[in-house]
Order: C-alpha cells, then structure tokens, then sequence
C-alpha cells in the first residue's frame, strides 16, 4: 500500500506537471511517452532530483528521455487563477495515494495519468482539482464525476 505524504511521488507528480506546461503536452501523453520504465527511474531518484529546482530538472528529463513539444496549453486557455505545478503535484499524488490499494505507485501512476480523470483535472477552467481527496478518489473509482 501506497504511504501517505510519499514525497518522492509528490516531486514526479509535480515534475509531470511542469512537464506538460513547458511541453504544451496532456499529462497523460506526458506520462504515456515517459513509459513505466522511466518513470520508475524518477521514482526512484526522486530524493536527489528534488534538490535541483524543477524547471532544471524539466528540461534534464526532456532531453534525457527526448519528449517532444505539442499543441496543449491549458495554462493560457484558463479563465481563472491558474494552480502551480505543486498544487498540482498534491492533487496527483493525493489521488494515486488514494487509488494504489495493494498496487505498486508506479502502476497506479500510470493508470489514474492514462485514465479519463487527467482531463478534468487539467481543466483549469472547472474546479474539479480544487474538490476533497476523498471525493476526486471515488470519482476515479467508479469512473466518471458523481453527484455530490
């Protein structure tokens, strides 16, 4: 089971935040194009990563693992005060705490990225992210936003 406040899934989260903003790319492509492979190699570095600010390790990894630039940009399509990539970061990591159960955080990681939530948590425009932890967690769980 996934521990709670795990901070080496806070920074990657975060990381794939500022990924997706630098790269103009969905979180989920982001991540799609990381590969489980890679993103477990950031999991586990995650503590001496952490110590370069995140905009560096941005563009480390986009060289390292060559990810290319897209057309997504929900940043400047928001209508509202955008969240920083560490409010961000928080809501993943929440949600993946939340959802790995007897999962490894890489597996989960890379389900609830690939999974239909990632896009109404980058929209910026609604305010899904800003919802509670055990609300955005069931919604995940049955698969779509449920009446509150």
């Amino acid at each position: 089971m996934c521990k709670r406040n795990n901070s080496a899934l806070f920074f990657i989260c975060s990381l794939i935040e500022q990924l997706g903003r630098d790269l103009h790319r969905k979180r989920s492509d982001v991540v799609s194009s990381l590969g489980s492979k890679a993103v477990g190699i950031l999991l586990k570095n995650a503590d001496v990563l952490h110590c370069e600010p995140i905009e560096k390790v941005a563009d480390d990894v986009i060289g390292e693992f060559r990810l290319e630039r897209g057309s997504f940009d929900n940043v400047s399509q928001a209508r509202y005060a955008v969240p920083d990539v560490w409010t961000m970061g928080k809501v993943y990591a929440r949600l993946i705490e939340d959802a790995s159960g007897e999962d490894d955080v890489e597996q989960t990681l890379m389900c609830v990225y690939g999974s239909w939530i990632d896009e109404k948590l980058s929209d910026y425009n609604s305010s899904f992210y800003y919802e509670p932890r055990d609300y955005i967690a069931e919604c995940f769980r049955q698969g779509m936003v449920i009446d509150g």
